[in-house]
């Protein structure tokens, strides 16, 4: 039941897109355990406002709102800072055995609280809630609701409260982007698909856990793959119509299925699905690169900055894209500013190195890769080490990274394409080449980046470096060795 207080001054119909700032639910007693909520509040209120209609409202990404979380800014300051138009302020208190969310519309330029209200919830219950809040929260702005968009957003959540909750949680681990948070992330997510076997949410985190696993996490992909296709095909099924759906499909084909035209027409879908879903154009940005499609690459990351630019993944890719595009200064400038959002975040390092190597700062490329290799054991950073190490003349210390990947492997999967990088970097393109096949037959999800990585480019006149990306399909249906001449991009 909603107590619903609103002014009574109307607010004309907006002539241009709105953008709003939902701020992070503020946890009113509700206890640390319950963290986890107001923050999966937080997302799914972002997530329902930007779908009620995104041409006439634009929500900013949840990476952004939450560094407003326990701020001391004014909201006049925050909403400058964001660019919005209104800003929605909430809270969950815990009243007895009750949750009560309250909820504030706030008109930026003078500090006018257009709308509040109050809702009194179960604890499981409270996933009912979303629909409700959102759906008042854009009355208030005067749009369009349109009965399809309605009932999409009823098609989203669950109807069981206890998948819902675990969904929450697993979304909380997922964001982390750790292997030991992803593992617990799994859990999660399967745990909400054995109590709603059609939760096409919980099916899509589970699809980006497996896929994501091989990526970041060294997993093996022979071991991932099916999972991962498992888990995708059960949330098509469940429902095609959302853009985290189409983004977890157009992520399995593009990692590692490696059918890109395929990859391309699932985030195209997930992007007119939800115009402000960061993620989906950020992955359309990825993929366009290693297309060496560069300046299409470039307007989707920028899109996935503007509706979320503090999200430090985003900088840290635009850095990635810039640096396919041999764009090198411009590479430096987005590690750099990735580096600074979050000096932990160990991919920043990582692609501010592999830009300095190309740029022959070697010295300077060590010392990220060191900062890199501090905040998380990866093989990439183990390899790039290895190559700058060969790049270098330093032959026995490129050797010892070499046996270091070797006894790693001995006790768990190590990418080939590392021991491939190494063998690059010390001019022994021979060794090198035989460890990309020994790729292929592992099906290492490394092997993409051979489409537009300039530590390849001594290889690309070879006929069996041709043939190996003919092999995995990446030259079918456009030419790659046209669009990586440097300069070109």
């Amino acid at each position: 039941m909603a107590e619903v207080r609103t002014i009574s001054q109307r607010i004309s119909g907006p002539a241009q897109p709105v953008r709003i700032g939902v701020l992070p639910f503020e946890n009113i007693g509700a206890g640390d355990d319950r963290e986890y909520l107001v923050d999966g509040l937080t997302e799914e209120t972002i997530v329902s406002l930007g779908r009620i209609d995104p041409q006439h409202l634009s929500t900013i990404g949840r990476t952004t709102v939450m560094v407003y979380k326990r701020s001391s800014k004014s909201l006049a300051e925050i909403g400058r800072e964001l660019d919005a138009v209104y800003l929605v302020e909430s809270s969950l208190r815990a009243e007895g055995v009750r949750l009560r969310i309250t909820s504030r519309l706030i008109r930026v330029r003078d500090q006018l609280q257009i709308w509040s209200a109050s809702y009194d919830s179960e604890p499981g219950s409270i996933l009912a809630l979303q629909r409700e809040l959102s759906q008042a929260i854009a009355e208030q702005i005067r749009l369009t609701l349109s009965p399809e968009r309605l009932q999409a957003l009823g098609r989203r959540q669950t109807q069981s409260a206890e998948a819902y909750n675990l969904y929450l949680q697993g979304r909380h681990f997922w964001q982390q982007l750790s292997p030991p948070t992803t593992k617990k992330a799994i859990e999660y997510f399967a745990r909400a698909t054995d109590l709603d076997p059609s939760y096409a949410l919980a099916w899509s985190g589970l699809a980006d856990c497996y896929t994501a696993g091989p990526v970041n996490g060294d997993a093996p992909p022979k071991m991932f793959w099916p999972k991962a296709r498992e888990a995708t095909a059960r949330a098509v099924s469940a429902e095609p119509g959302l853009a985290e759906v189409q983004t977890s499909l157009g992520s399995l084909k593009f990692w590692l299925d490696w059918d890109w035209p395929a990859a391309e027409i699932a985030y195209r879908n997930a992007v007119e699905l939800d115009p402000s879903y960061p993620l989906g154009h950020r992955m359309l940005g990825v993929l366009l690169s290693h297309m060496c499609r560069h300046e299409e690459a470039q307007a989707s990351i920028r899109r996935a900055r503007e509706l979320d630019p503090l999200y430090v993944m985003h900088q840290s890719l635009s850095s990635q894209i810039a640096f396919a595009a041999r764009d090198y200064p411009a590479a430096v400038q987005f590690a750099r500013q990735a580096i600074v959002v979050d000096p932990d975040f160990w991919i920043g390092q990582l692609h501010l190195a592999q830009v300095l190597v190309e740029l022959g700062e070697m010295n300077l490329a060590l010392a990220a890769l060191n900062n890199s290799g501090k905040l998380g054991v990866n093989s990439k950073v183990i390899a790039l080490r290895g190559y700058v190490f060969g790049r270098l003349g330093r032959s026995e210390e490129a050797q010892n990274v070499l046996q270091t990947l070797l006894a790693i492997a001995r006790e768990r999967y190590v990418p080939p394409y590392a021991m491939a990088m190494v063998h690059a970097g010390l001019g022994q393109f021979e060794l090198a080449l035989q460890w990309l096949e020994r790729c292929y037959d592992a099906r290492d999800v490394h092997l993409i980046f051979l489409t537009m990585d300039p530590k390849w480019d001594p290889l690309r006149s070879e006929p069996r470096f041709s043939n190996l990306l003919r092999r995995c399909g990446f030259v079918q249906a456009w030419l790659i060795e046209d669009r990586i001449t440097p300069g070109t991009g």
